[in-house]
């Protein structure tokens, strides 16, 4: 790797029902399995980079909780620079619950804790203190204040990183953050929210699901299909192709085929349980793009 991937946003921990089915509003779905996971967009964007061989730093916050202590750790496990995750003595962890059906769809609600008080003054901070550069690649997502997102891509813009944007969720932001990113990668319901707000961006990595990706920049656009791979859960899908698109910036691959190794790496990821269980390290990666399988 050439470069750092700084990842800005949240982390949580997953509390994960597996159901035959997704329950419709006022319904109940019985005989599902639990499970519990480490998750946040964030902190799993941070893991699928660091797998793959990136030097990988974490900019967030958790709460002063068990669960706060756990997901720390575990970042630690997978080599990930912590030394900006900060501890908030007055908020919880942040908490997802997520259901998951046979087919592998899903349906999330987040409780922010922590990650909602992540303030533009700390991620300045921890920018100035990462000193990112050329060569590095800063990777935001808006489960975080808005005001905290664009600081993050500011200072990174200025000292000269690479910028990418992760809109999920989409609604919120305006045109001016969405600006200060260099790369946009959004899923088409994001997309369709941010083109309803009048929010455009010259480097959108559009996220089809099973259908793979389209890169999009003002020469045209490319689609990326998918590998051809039966889907177990789909929770993570997205983070490892945010995560993934970065290292191999970092690497200094050019963005079409960072683009196209971030759409395998994803493809890898859906066929295991779990947001983080599924990421591929850089040799699994290495294998599936040699194959195409």
């Amino acid at each position: 790797m050439t470069g750092r991937v700084i990842v800005v946003g949240s982390v949580n921990i997953d509390l994960v029902v597996t159901t035959r089915t997704l329950p419709v509003p006022g319904e109940t779905v019985i005989g599902g399995r639990f499970a519990q996971h480490h998750g946040g967009k964030g902190g799993n964007q941070a893991v699928a980079a660091a797998r793959l061989g990136a030097a990988t730093s974490f900019v967030g916050a958790v709460g002063d909780d068990d669960f706060g202590r756990s997901a720390r750790s575990a970042l630690e496990a997978e080599g990930i620079d912590v030394s900006e995750l900060r501890t908030l003595g007055d908020q919880a962890t942040g908490v997802a619950l997520i259901l998951v059906d046979a087919a592998g769809e899903n349906s999330i609600a987040v409780a922010s804790g922590a990650n909602g008080a992540v303030s533009h003054e700390q991620v300045t901070a921890s920018i100035s203190a990462l000193a990112p550069r050329a060569g590095d690649v800063v990777l935001v997502g808006h489960e975080i204040p808005t005001a905290a997102v664009a600081a993050a891509l500011r200072a990174a813009g200025e000292r000269g990183a690479t910028t990418i944007l992760n809109p999920a969720p989409a609604s919120g932001l305006d045109a001016a953050t969405v600006a200060l990113a260099g790369i946009v990668t959004p899923n088409e319901g994001e997309l369709a929210t941010l083109q309803t707000a009048g929010v455009s961006a010259e480097r959108l990595l559009v996220s089809l699901g099973s259908e793979g990706a389209e890169l999009r920049t003002t020469d045209g656009s490319v689609r990326i299909p998918a590998l051809p791979i039966e889907a177990v859960d789909t929770v993570g899908a997205g983070d490892t192709l945010n995560g993934a698109l970065a290292a191999a910036l970092a690497g200094g691959y050019p963005v079409e085929e960072a683009a196209c190794r971030a759409v395998v790496a994803a493809s890898l990821a859906v066929t295991k349980a779990g947001a983080r269980e599924g990421m591929p390290t850089l040799e699994e990666l290495e294998a599936a793009v040699t194959s195409g399988a």
